[in-house]
């Protein structure tokens, strides 16, 4: 794959913006709105239960703004590495997910079935966006 360490420093950096939008969507609800946290009731609270659907519009913002970042940096750029970069991508987002958000145990852990079933239908949305990111960003530099 063309670049690799920079496709992946663009994944990276598309991850953690989703994810610190994420986090302080929920700390906004909390604080600012006065919704439940987690420590007031069961699960991860309504402040946070409330951001979910909000969750595949930061990656299909997100995500393509840095795919297409990464492929104006790759020399000619074509629809095989959006198609590398997809792949890539997506099965990172899926390793990194399951380590960090289920295997791992910290105050925001969720269980599999949390993860993998209670917070459909956005986790597979999210996961469209991100393999759909290259491909989005490959059709655009095509128009332009």
């Amino acid at each position: 794959m063309e670049r690799l360490g920079s496709s992946l420093l663009w994944y990276a950096l598309a991850y953690a913006v989703v994810t610190c939008i994420g986090i302080l969507h929920t700390v906004y609800n909390i604080y600012v709105l006065h919704m439940g946290s987690m420590i007031e009731g069961p699960g991860m609270g309504e402040g946070y239960e409330r951001t979910k659907p909000w969750h595949p519009l930061y990656n299909i913002l997100v995500f393509p703004i840095c795919a297409w970042a990464y492929l104006r940096g790759c020399e000619g750029p074509s629809l095989v590495l959006a198609l590398k970069t997809s792949l890539l991508w997506g099965i990172v987002t899926i390793v990194i997910d399951l380590i960090g958000w289920v295997l791992i145990r910290h105050p925001w852990a969720l269980t599999a079935k949390e993860f993998y079933i209670d917070y459909q239908p956005w986790i597979s949305l999210i996961y469209l966006a991100i393999f759909a990111s290259p491909f989005l960003a490959w059709f655009c530099m095509q128009l332009l």
